[in-house]
């Protein structure tokens, strides 16, 4: 079939398998361009198909030469209907570390159940014995406690309240106003639940209990602060609640870890264009004037090099891991760099439809966001007819 990108608001309804391979492909190839770094050798990546996590998995397996297992939850192609992009991404992905000679498995099911933790459990047993790194990278609108069986739905709200400032439909690039009323109490408790640390905790609890985590096993998490521009209505409202409780659950976690001399870090990463991202109002506006600032600067990163730079100059640097007053490591030093955020705020002021194209890259987010639907990657005939119906070749 001749797949083209349909458009539903803020999500794009179909993938392109050729062009998340190409996406994959090149990934790997600046991995590999990059140098060797002495990282991990048996990595879990939890939340493994797009974004930071797949950078992630990328990075350990064609940097450090990593076996690698990748849970996630995508939906897979039928005839006539594509499958979701981080199916095809973790099908490429597969496919290239299999032909370098790497292990590498997936599992596809909802990572917040006992049942997938299971069957994870059991695989790590099986093949690889224990697991060295735990890569935590969940980004799901709603969690279902195991547990209790209660369903949580996250919001993206301010707290005590209401917050109004400018935003942009990416699509059209009109630049208007958007106010957003305050959370209630259950609106913060959701979103903690879905994205707060207790998953992350659970899934370390669950492989140290059998035994999985090697001597020296590291888990990290990530998570994003922002500028000030951003703080009402992210940092210091639901979702900034549920990063705080991430990020204190590190404290837990390291405490749990120290009988086999672990670690838990919480990574702060850059501003990217995100399935996530593309949906919070204000962020689109801000990352397109932050991109506009960090190419000119030459500091411009996308996931990629945001995680191989975590690992090579952090996580593996051969020394200690550095880490701000509150145990973070900080990757988005570049993009809080006190001159970018200046020219940030001042352009904020200057930003209406008209001023836009101008002054910011409202072209490089919009390639950005369907880049990760696989359209728009250069190299690719998009008029050719693809196969739609794409396996990963360890799900059966």
């Amino acid at each position: 079939m001749i797949i083209e990108p349909r458009m539903r608001g803020f999500i794009c309804l179909t993938a392109h398998p050729t062009g998340a391979e190409q996406n994959v492909k090149n990934q790997i190839e600046y991995v590999k361009s990059k140098g060797e770094i002495a990282g991990a050798k048996k990595v879990l990546v939890i939340g493994a198909s797009t974004g930071f996590g797949l950078a992630s998995r990328i990075t350990s397996a064609f940097g450090s030469g990593a076996s690698t297992i990748g849970v996630f939850f995508e939906k897979p192609p039928v005839e006539g209907k594509t499958a979701s992009p981080g199916w095809y991404n973790s099908a490429a992905f597969e496919k290239e570390a299999h032909k370098a000679g790497l292990y590498a498995k997936s599992i596809n099911g909802d990572a917040f159940s006992n049942e997938i933790k299971r069957e994870t459990l059991d695989l790590i047993k099986a093949d690889l014995g224990q697991v060295d790194l735990i890569i935590y990278s969940l980004a799901s609108p709603v969690r279902t406690n195991p547990n209790t069986g209660v369903t949580h739905r996250s919001v993206l709200k301010p707290i005590g309240q209401t917050f109004t400032n400018k935003t942009v439909d990416f699509h059209t690039g009109k630049v208007s106003d958007v106010s957003i009323n305050p959370a209630n109490e259950e609106d913060i408790e959701n979103t903690v639940a879905v994205m707060g640390g207790e998953d992350w905790a659970m899934w370390i609890d669950a492989l140290k209990a059998e035994n999985l985590l090697a001597e020296g096993a590291t888990t990290v998490a990530y998570s994003y602060i922002g500028p000030s521009l951003t703080e009402a209505v992210y940092r210091k409202g639901t979702i900034g609640r549920a990063k705080d409780h991430l990020e204190a659950t590190a404290f837990t976690i390291e405490d749990s870890l120290k009988s086999i001399g672990g670690k838990a870090y919480v990574s702060v990463n850059k501003a990217l264009v995100t399935q996530a991202s593309s949906a919070i109002p204000v962020i689109p506006l801000y990352i397109s004037l932050l991109y506009k600032i960090m190419k000119e600067e030459g500091i411009h990163e996308g996931c990629i090099e945001q995680i191989q730079r975590l690992f090579q100059d952090r996580l593996y640097n051969g020394s200690e891991v550095p880490v701000d007053e509150k145990g973070r490591i900080r990757i988005d030093d570049w993009e809080m760099r006190e001159d970018v955020q200046e020219k940030v705020a001042k352009l904020w002021l200057e930003a209406t439809t008209e001023t836009l194209p101008e002054i910011g890259d409202l072209a490089g987010y919009r390639s950005d966001f369907l880049n990760l639907f696989g359209f728009e990657v250069p190299g690719v005939d998009y008029n050719a007819d693809t196969n739609e119906v794409v396996e990963i070749e360890s799900i059966k």
